[in-house]
């Protein structure tokens, strides 16, 4: 018997990717292609459709050699209902049943499941922490994101924001406004966004002397990536951001460490490209911050599978929800509800 197929999606505020994944978790084709939400979901639903039909092309497989197909999705949603509700990436979209739709069209077992989330399970399942019993990710971008993994199990929460690993609140005191209108939220300081913000403030303050006014002058603007390379510099003012940055994903490390206890924590998306250095200060923060045992124990690195995380991670949900229906069936072949 052949071993099963799976295709994953990943939607995105700017793009859609899918592809074709084995048992084991190893790619064999992927494509992308542009979200477009401007155009509306019920374009957005076929383009859905179209880049899951492209990522079997581009694997030489045909759809009746997939066993189940996994969806994973930004914005607030109904994980149980498969429903995306009023997701701020994908305007004007709101309450469309996304698993419904590609169930229908396609006639195979459908998964659907937040974008972090499925994330993570790929690094669990193919990545990082593939060795692994529990896993807590960080993905670092434009914001925070999150899931948590344990025992094979993704965290989703009784409401469908479980792991809302960003909006942990790390200050109280003089708390920072986040992106979501709330206040002291890891995101408002973690972020690639967060970076450059407190970067320009201390830029601000009287006396500020650093590089990156140069940066700024030479470009009119300033990435999280010219913080991380003057910090690299010596830049003194870049390395108290970049020192401050470490500081605060360390804290909301160590909380997860002391909530989880898990085998590995995960740091993925944009931001690791600051190296292997930026890791080692956050472990260092980590051992003064947790309890020993965690902190001696858990293993701290980098996210391996990059951008295919998230469709390498809804094509192992597509593979839970097929290995559970498979198991309660009998082992039919023909199941064609959720």
């Amino acid at each position: 018997m052949a071993s099963p197929l799976f295709i994953g999606l990943d939607v995105g505020g700017t793009a859609m990717k899918a592809g074709v994944a084995d048992d084991a978790g190893r790619p064999l084709g992927s494509v992308s292609l542009p979200t477009e939400a401007f155009r509306g979901q019920e374009f957005g639903l076929e383009r859905m459709c179209e880049t899951i039909r492209q990522a079997a092309a581009a694997a030489s497989v045909r759809m009746d050699q997939i066993a189940a197909i996994g969806v994973a999705t930004p914005g607030t949603m109904d994980i149980p209902a498969g429903v995306i509700l009023d997701p701020p990436n994908l305007k004007p979209w709101q309450n469309v049943p996304v698993r419904d739709h590609v169930h229908k069209v396609f006639g195979l077992p459908t998964a659907f499941q937040n974008d972090a989330n499925a994330a993570a399970y790929g690094e669990f399942w193919a990545g990082a922490g593939k060795t692994a019993h529990s896993l807590v990710m960080f993905t670092l971008g434009t914001g925070v994101g999150g899931g948590i993994i344990i025992g094979d199990l993704v965290i989703e929460g009784e409401h469908s924001h479980g792991a809302e690993l960003g909006h942990v609140r790390i200050e109280l005191t003089n708390p920072r406004q986040c992106g979501c209108g709330r206040w002291g939220c890891l995101e408002a300081y973690a972020s690639a966004t967060a970076v450059v913000k407190r970067a320009r403030e201390a830029l601000a303050q009287p006396g500020a002397r650093s590089t990156l006014s140069l940066a700024l002058t030479r470009t009119g603007g300033m990435s999280a990536r010219d913080v991380f390379e003057a910090a690299a510099q010596g830049d003194g003012l870049a390395d108290k951001i970049v020192e401050d940055t470490a500081f605060y994903l360390a804290v909301a490390a160590t909380n997860m460490l002391h909530t989880i206890d898990p085998d590995i924590v995960v740091f993925g998306g944009g931001m690791i490209a600051a190296g292997e250095g930026f890791l080692n200060r956050i472990r260092g923060h980590v051992r003064r911050l947790a309890f020993p045992v965690p902190a001696a124990r858990a293993k701290i690195c980098y996210a391996q599978l990059g951008s295919d995380a998230g469709f390498i991670g809804a094509a192992g949900c597509a593979r839970q929800l097929w290995r559970g229906k498979a198991a309660f069936d009998g082992g039919a072949s023909n199941i064609t509800t959720f």
